[in-house]
């Protein structure tokens, strides 16, 4: 198989017009869409026909899956898949005053999922089942892009920087009691390469975003503007690839070098859910 690809943005992303997963990929056509995510960041495959168990086969063809580490937290209970949206697992629509919806209001935003765990995520994989007919758009942004633009100063300034990434300190902008003390423990602050490369292709990013709280060996304030201009040079309206969920759309980004969040939705009105399942890492971005 030869793929057919289309672009969704100038910068990065791709469209993979002529593949039916649940119908089985062979090794060569499966390496060709492993190759696709890492030279193109994010991946749309649409009129997919899965159902979890698909989607985690998929998966763990693409490398070790990442346990929910908000289920893990709250009961220490290990699920593979997370429930993005509105609906609960017996299938009930929860409003937008119900705990956990306020609670996904932080993936509003900008942030590389998993960025606060030791071994970070890889690739997210997303499917759609049920969609919103307004709002609900899931934005992504390279850093890969971003960081080819900046400056040399910059980025000699930035290269051998290490930041401490805090999903405490994230989640606690969505409400100061956001994380269950047990939650919390689970996942203490852990360092993060500023600047990554891509082992497949040798390119460059910078790895910022929500849960980048500070940067080792600078003050709090010096921090905070060299980590908030990094993600406002990012994610200019030009640079945005605005993705419009349709039903049986797959998404698939490298969390190494995109950042993405959620357009916000009426909670009230929609139904909306997705399944989602990430791939680990494997080592910390401190070890590359």
């Amino acid at each position: 198989m030869t793929i057919e690809l289309r672009p969704l943005h100038d910068d990065f992303g791709i469209e993979i017009l002529n593949v039916d997963i649940s119908a089985g990929l062979d090794d060569a056509e499966f390496a060709e869409i492993e190759r696709a995510v890492e030279d193109y960041s994010v991946v749309l495959i649409k009129h997919q026909n899965l159902d979890d168990d698909l989607q985690l086969a998929f998966g763990n063809r693409l490398g070790e899956l990442e346990f929910d580490h908000v289920t893990y937290g709250r009961d220490r209970r290990i699920n593979y898949v997370y429930r993005i949206g509105n609906i609960d697992w017996d299938g009930n629509h929860m409003p937008a005053s119900h705990e956990r919806v306020v609670f996904s209001t932080g993936n509003q935003m900008w942030h590389s999922d998993s960025s606060f765990r030791p071994a970070p995520a890889k690739f997210s994989i997303s499917y759609a089942y049920e969609v919103t007919p307004q709002g609900g758009e899931l934005e992504f942004v390279s850093a890969r892009a971003a960081y080819a633009r900046l400056p040399e100063s910059i980025r000699s300034t930035i290269d051998d920087l290490v930041v401490t990434h805090d999903y405490v300190f994230s989640r606690s902008k969505v409400s100061p009691d956001a994380v269950t003390p047990s939650h919390a423990e689970s996942l203490p602050p852990v360092p993060q390469r500023l600047v990554r490369t891509n082992p497949v292709n040798g390119k460059k990013n910078y790895y910022v975003g929500s849960h980048a709280r500070s940067v080792e060996g600078w003050s709090d304030s010096d921090a905070r503007v060299l980590l908030d201009d990094l993600l406002d040079r990012a994610i200019q309206p030009e640079c945005i690839y605005s993705h419009r969920w349709e039903t049986q759309d797959l998404l698939i980004w490298d969390n190494r070098c995109v950042l993405h969040h959620g357009r916000p939705f009426d909670a009230d009105r929609y139904r909306r859910r997705m399944h989602q399942i990430r791939v680990t890492c494997g080592c910390s971005s401190m070890d590359e």
